[in-house]
């Protein structure tokens, strides 16, 4: 039987190894594979199958809401009144929203992100007698595996 489980990189996983030794596991019967975390480069627009929660039209939006409420109020005294002034004032404000949100996330924070949740650092597969099954499995989840999955073979 082959035993997988997914861990942390910590002083966890190498208890476990030690202590799947002791059990009567073979070295040569455990392997350990350390995973690459994936790291992304934010994207500037989201589309419809993938969105990371950051929006670039939130600020451009309502600052362009604003300035077209103020400019068709001033656009009743102007010359070409209230509906052109109103839709001016509405792009230059998205326009002036859009290019805080650009520097804000392109320019002040130039970090880039890696994927959320608990990370998996180490997968590490476990061959074994099928008497030893259930104890190297519980010995797994003691030493606080993330997962772990059992297939015949």
């Amino acid at each position: 039987m082959q035993i997988f489980s997914t861990f942390e990189h910590s002083s966890y996983l190498e208890l476990a190894i030690t202590a799947l030794e002791k059990v009567g596991v073979k070295k040569e019967n455990i392997l350990a594979v350390p995973l690459v975390n994936r790291v992304e480069e934010r994207r500037l627009f989201d589309t419809l199958h993938r969105a990371d929660g950051i929006s670039l039209f939130d600020k451009g939006a309502a600052i362009g809401t604003a300035f077209s409420v103020i400019g068709a109020s001033v656009g009743f005294v102007l010359e070409w009144g209230p509906i052109f002034w109103g839709l001016i004032g509405a792009a230059s404000g998205f326009v002036l929203g859009f290019m805080i949100d650009y520097i804000i996330y392109k320019v002040v924070h130039k970090r880039t992100r890696v994927v959320k949740g608990k990370k998996a650092d180490v997968v590490l597969v476990v061959e074994c007698p099928k008497d030893l099954v259930e104890k190297v499995e519980e010995l797994l989840w003691e030493h606080l595996a993330l997962g772990v999955a059992k297939v015949e073979g």
